[in-house]
């Protein structure tokens, strides 16, 4: 048996290894013998989005904790940042995400909060998969267990009030919300009708096999075109678990992550919330975001690619602001993981505590032309030790100094070489991004 647990959890196609039902009810077990400190009962509370496999795969789940003792409570189609959130606030063990996020609705995940709210570590992933190591011994099928529901919709609801109170003079303020066909659809509108605001709903209407489908954060167009039509202030798009935004402006222009880190990071110094004026970002960042924040007197911390990262770097350093350029932010003052609700809370009441548009907070980042160049290798060799490589990589540095970034790295499972450049001028970073190609081609060679 392979590595069970990726980069977000247990991913795959609903209903093949490591999504069968046998896997599922071994990976409940384990979970349920893992956190059981020594016989102590565990409680597990799930959630799910709407794929029309999340409801079996939580009653396996469920067979697969209960045949060691333990318990699951399903708080049914709710967004995965409410389980991180509910978790430890109502005394469970852990909790389970049963979602693939933006993938489509064929696959399906499993991911796992521990009892504080965070996500579950490699350490403790290890421990598991060494329990399921033995693949003979499966619990029993779930066919007769009825998983216990809890409405838990309201107590996450009241959470998110707190970052932005419901106020009357935001009657006939006009915003359009894009849940993607996905979790948010249980949340959303309730709670931005909560708050005042008047709604324009799309992807609110999932039928097992729509979520992601053409809406949502990663296809935002639909998004775009709805605020143009009914002459919204803005929009808001997420992904199938919501736990990222991708917001439009008045005129229809996308404006992601990196653009919502550096406008809430301004307001947040402004109002002394932002500890130690810095900010965690991934590698994968604009430039320009690294260079606006500098400007504001505000540090940016880069990371790997992925929101665990970002989260251990906040935890490391102690830090109140931090995420990625797809949307997904971390306000670890709310909550230890991405939340697209709670980033829409705080971008609309940074848009209200200066007065000013989403399009002009959002316009006053400079995002630089980036130029990204695949080569296929023979090797993955150290480039820094080949002499006529190496060289060519410090010349293109020393001429991006201070205005622009190089980033280099091989794939994890391809034999390719990522080149990532970023730079004032897009002709001059396309040139330079050859030249390390073909430097790469001559010294390294081709697959």
């Amino acid at each position: 048996m392979g590595r069970l647990f990726g980069t977000d959890g247990v991913r795959g196609r609903a209903g093949e290894y490591p999504l069968d039902a046998p896997t599922i009810r071994r990976l409940g077990a384990a979970l349920a013998r893992a956190l059981g400190n020594g016989g102590d009962r565990v409680r597990f509370l799930s959630g799910r989005d709407t794929r029309e496999s999340g409801p079996w795969i939580e009653r396996e789940l469920a067979a697969g904790i209960r045949s060691e003792g333990g318990t699951l409570v399903s708080a049914g189609v709710i967004p995965t940042p409410a389980i991180a959130y509910l978790t430890p606030r109502m005394g469970y063990t852990a909790g389970v995400v049963i979602s693939a996020s933006h993938n489509p609705f064929e696959d399906n995940g499993i991911k796992v909060f521990s009892g504080s709210g965070a996500k579950f570590t490699e350490t403790h992933e290890e421990r598991v998969e060494a329990m399921m190591a033995d693949a003979t011994a499966v619990p029993p099928a779930s066919d007769r267990i009825a998983v216990e529901q809890i409405d838990y919709r309201a107590d996450y609801l009241e959470h998110l009030l707190r970052i932005l109170p419901p106020d009357a003079a935001r009657k006939g303020l006009r915003i359009a919300v894009d849940c993607a066909n996905g979790a948010t659809t249980t949340v959303a509108p309730r709670l931005f009708e909560r708050l005042g605001f008047e709604v324009r709903q799309i992807g609110s209407a999932p039928d097992g096999r729509n979520i992601n489908l053409a809406c949502g954060s990663t296809a935002p167009d639909l998004l775009a075109k709805t605020v143009v039509d009914t002459g919204c202030r803005l929009g808001i798009a997420y992904d199938g678990d919501g736990d990222r935004a991708i917001f439009v402006d008045d005129q229809g222009r996308v404006v992601d992550g990196d653009a919502v880190m550096f406008l809430c990071a301004k307001q947040m110094k402004a109002e002394g919330r932002l500890r130690k004026n810095a900010v965690v970002a991934t590698v994968m960042s604009n430039i320009g975001l690294e260079l606006a924040l500098r400007e504001a007197g505000i540090d940016l911390v880069r990371c790997p690619v992925g929101d665990k990262y970002v989260m251990d770097e906040l935890l490391r350093r102690g830090l109140s602001l931090g995420g990625e350029q797809s949307g997904h932010v971390i306000f670890s003052d709310d909550l230890f993981t991405g939340d697209g609700l709670a980033t829409s809370l705080h971008v609309l009441r940074t848009m209200e505590a200066t007065g000013r548009e989403l399009r002009e907070l959002a316009g006053e980042l400079r995002v630089y032309p980036q130029v990204l160049r695949n080569v296929r290798v023979a090797r993955k060799a150290d480039l820094r030790t080949i002499p006529a490589v190496a060289a060519v990589l410090e010349d293109v540095e020393r001429r991006l100094a201070g205005h622009g970034r190089l980033l280099v790295r091989y794939s994890g499972t391809e034999p390719l070489l990522r080149i990532m450049l970023e730079g004032r001028d897009e002709h001059e970073i396309r040139r330079w991004a050859e030249e390390i190609a073909d430097a790469v081609h001559e010294h390294v060679g081709q697959a």
